[in-house]
């Protein structure tokens, strides 16, 4: 079925192109523009399909016309999916925990053996650490940042202890105390930035169990999230430092 289209504007003499129109049905937006036919410029173009052509707009119709704002629906992926995109990225995966318990944790032989009094028997064979030491070869980078309460909870102080497992597989993992990641006004929410494009928001449940993650495109957000995570990381402090300011539950 032929589109419908209805016609936002033109910055162009007489009226002719370049122009941008919007799809009614779907709020696609469609740029009539010259064609690009150059086989060297069309060769700089990434992940081309059949089907697909290029047209030049002069950037004052862009600034001029385009949407400044859109209703994004959420898109929810599936934790095998989500696990998937820890080979897929390219360059970077940053993680910015604030949560104080996880549920997940508290499950695990690790914890229990935590919680008796025992140094937990990390396996640095897993599954998990196996692909961690895989994708650091390549030289991809995975850094988190911790918030920790003062005092921690068992929970994060479980974490602290983990981070040295974490460290070994080729995780760069730092901390800051709360009450300074309040002051720089990081979020309260939990998530992973991949290679400064995407937010995979965590989502938990009452009992702190991850339900599900929604995937986050919106260039703004995104944009606010490498501000956030600049700031965290410039204050944060390397976990076999800050395991020093961390008072004894002696």
């Amino acid at each position: 079925m032929s589109r419908r289209l209805r016609y936002i504007g033109s910055n162009s003499d007489d009226n002719n192109c370049p122009t941008l129109y919007e799809d009614t049905e779907t709020g696609e937006m469609v740029v009539q523009g010259d064609l690009v036919t150059d086989p060297d410029e069309i060769a700089q173009f990434r992940s081309v399909k059949p089907g697909e052509g290029f047209v030049t707009v002069p950037r004052t119709l862009l600034a001029d016309f385009a949407p400044r704002d859109v209703n994004r629906e959420p898109k929810l992926i599936d934790l095998d999916e989500f696990e998937n995109l820890f080979e897929t990225f390219q360059y970077t995966t940053y993680r910015l925990e604030t949560r104080r318990r996880y549920r997940s944790d508290e499950v695990s032989e690790t914890y229990r053996q935590f919680t008796a009094g025992l140094v937990p028997d990390w396996d640095l064979e897993s599954p998990w650490c196996r692909s961690r030491r895989e994708q650091s070869a390549l030289g991809k980078r995975f850094e988190r940042v911790r918030i920790m309460d003062n005092p921690p909870t068992v929970g994060q102080r479980y974490l602290l202890n983990n981070s040295e497992r974490n460290g070994m597989v080729g995780e760069d993992i730092r901390y800051l105390w709360r009450a300074d990641a309040d002051r720089l006004g990081l979020p309260a929410e939990d998530a992973w930035l991949f290679d400064s494009r995407f937010i995979a928001l965590l989502h938990f449940d009452a009992d702190d169990n991850l339900t599900h993650v929604e995937l986050i495109t919106d260039p703004v957000r995104v944009a606010r999230a490498c501000q956030e995570r600049d700031a965290a990381w410039h204050f944060a402090i390397p976990h076999h430092e800050f395991r020093a300011q961390v008072p004894s539950d002696v």
